[in-house]
């Protein structure tokens, strides 16, 4: 990775968590001149075993084998959309991570969005190591873990022994959009928090649409149009003023 700084960087658990939750505020500091780089830790290929929930989701987003590479590709293309920069890091997906014995760790939609798997007790340092060898930035930004996705959950962990206080965190989407999960997960930490919104103008929700139109695989999974796509984009950044960003008060 050329070590050039960057005015932000956007820390993704997967190939469209970052664009998803933050395309406007990327797409608006690139055009400002600003470099924007978006981070994905969990984009690597399947290296081990796999399962039957693994090849279900494959089957959703209607690719083989090589999903991954293609994911990678969708979102090498939604950057290029919004301005920003990408850098794709090689842990794979909890979907294809497992033990010795095979056994692959998280094989349903409850395992994913559940407690950690005790087999994964060290994941947390190795996406540590890979978080301090970034680039400069003025401004970094983590998933505020909403909707409870294990991947969220370390990328979140490992981004704050790195980072600190410097943190800023996003509002994960779509899960964001469940009512009161936000809520939930700043009373989870018992600390005070702060919001910033980042009004977005029309161009810039747009071109916001257009890049998550890029991640084709995954359409099916959120939405059933492009107008739902909309309708649900515009809904929440109405609801909230444009993307919200927290940090600890």
């Amino acid at each position: 990775m050329d070590q050039k700084r960057f005015d932000t960087i956007v820390l993704a658990a997967h190939l469209d968590d970052g664009v998803l939750s933050c395309g406007g505020q990327i797409y608006q500091r690139a055009q400002a001149g600003g470099k924007v780089l978006v981070a994905t830790v969990m984009a690597g290929d399947a290296t081990g075993g796999t399962s039957d929930y693994a090849q279900s989701l494959r089957d959703r987003w209607q690719l083989d084998t090589s999903a991954e590479a293609q994911r990678r590709a969708e979102d090498a293309a939604a950057c290029a959309i919004l301005g920003a920069d990408y850098l794709h890091w090689p842990i794979p997906d909890c979907i294809y991570r497992g033990g010795a014995d095979g056994a692959m760790y998280y094989q349903s939609d409850d395992e994913i969005f559940g407690p950690v798997h005790p087999g994964e007790a060290g994941l947390v340092a190795e996406v540590v190591t890979l978080l301090a060898g970034l680039p400069d930035a003025g401004q970094i930004l983590a998933p505020l873990t909403v909707g409870n996705h294990v991947d969220h959950i370390f990328v979140r962990q490992a981004a704050e022994q790195v980072f600190g206080e410097r943190l800023g965190y996003y509002e994960d989407y779509p899960y964001v959009q469940k009512t009161g999960s936000v809520e939930e997960v700043l009373e989870r930490t018992g600390q005070g928090w702060q919001a910033t919104v980042y009004p977005l103008s029309e161009t810039a929700l747009g071109t916001k649409i257009e890049a998550i139109l890029a991640y084709r695989s995954q359409f099916s999974t959120f939405w059933t149009d492009r107008a739902d796509l909309e309708r649900q984009v515009r809904g929440y950044a109405e609801k909230v003023g444009g993307e919200r960003v927290w940090r600890r008060a």
